[in-house]
């Protein structure tokens, strides 16, 4: 769309003397004036002021529906499943998209949390017989066995623990010895 007013101004701005050997205009000639005319800043400026309108940008955005219509053959596709399965399996790629999806998926989360419908969902799933059973055997595990014990631990050795033991310790001897 832009070059042609270009090559109807070159066209017109010819000499007369190139006109008379051949009745018109050689198109490698033309051609090469052309670029030469884009690569200069002058060339560059126009090419920028026409990207920059409005009505440029208008004709230039596309429409939502033949985006999404796109991404999502595109996603949906063989070749774009074997592409995110073999990316998936790269353990730097994962963590890097878990990464960045972390703080998304987190208030997501805490959103579901405060939607009532979405807790009353959650309830039900855990009274399922099977997902209590799934549990009770994941508890009983030594992993989780081990963990706990580390924690039970770790709480135990904690100072402000320790201070609330002895607080307790000592009210219950006060009483012991008023009795």
């Amino acid at each position: 769309m832009l070059l042609l007013p270009i090559m109807l101004f070159l066209a017109s701005c010819s000499s007369s003397n190139d006109l008379s050997g051949t009745g018109q205009i050689d198109y490698d000639q033309t051609k090469k004036m052309v670029v030469d005319i884009l690569k200069t800043d002058d060339g560059k400026k126009a090419i920028q002021d026409v990207m920059t309108s409005d009505a440029m940008k208008e004709k230039l955005v596309m429409d939502q529906k033949v985006v999404a219509d796109t991404i999502q053959t595109t996603l949906t596709s063989d070749k774009a499943i074997e592409f995110w399965k073999k990316a998936f399996s790269d353990p730097a790629f994962a963590k890097g998209v878990a990464k960045n999806m972390k703080n998304e998926n987190k208030a997501l989360l805490k959103e579901l949390m405060n939607d009532p419908q979405y807790r009353t969902m959650m309830v039900q799933v855990f009274k399922e017989p099977e997902i209590q059973k799934q549990m009770t055997d994941a508890l009983k595990t030594k992993e989780y066995r081990d963990y706990l014990q580390d924690v039970i631990t770790e709480t135990i050795n904690s100072p402000l623990y320790k201070a609330k033991i002895q607080e307790l310790l000592l009210k219950a001897a006060e009483e012991a010895s008023k009795k």
